[in-house]
């Protein structure tokens, strides 16, 4: 299984970024993805997680302005960032969660995206 996060890139504080992260493989079935972003210096944190029947949680530094989303026939989850801050630059995973996958070994797995880096300047 792989996750092929995009988007990322640079724009001016006020402005707009739409990430996208792609899960391909052995997939039967995905019961989370989620957003993560890790700033220099600092811990990887949690922007927005969403279930598969469509619950969703942000932290509370994004609400209002960041809206998840995802295609569950496609395996993908969105990110639309609106109101970019520079303070939300970092660099953004991908997490998708209880994965089940069609073949053997049987179980439920968590994978990671190789990380999109978003850069808001002031």
């Amino acid at each position: 299984v792989q996750l092929q996060a995009s988007g990322g890139g640079l724009v001016q504080a006020g402005g707009s970024l739409r990430l996208s992260c792609a899960a391909s493989g052995n997939i039967d079935s995905i019961n989370d993805m989620a957003w993560y972003r890790q700033a220099p210096g600092k811990q990887r944190e949690l922007v927005a997680a969403i279930t598969s029947d469509g619950r969703i949680n942000y932290d509370d530094s994004v609400k209002g302005r960041f809206t998840i989303s995802r295609d569950n026939a496609k395996n993908t989850v969105y990110l639309q960032m609106n109101s970019l801050k520079p303070e939300d630059t970092a660099v953004y995973y991908c997490n998708a969660a209880g994965v089940v996958l069609t073949t053997t070994p049987w179980g439920e797995y968590d994978y990671w995206g190789q990380g999109t880096q978003v850069t808001v300047s002031s």
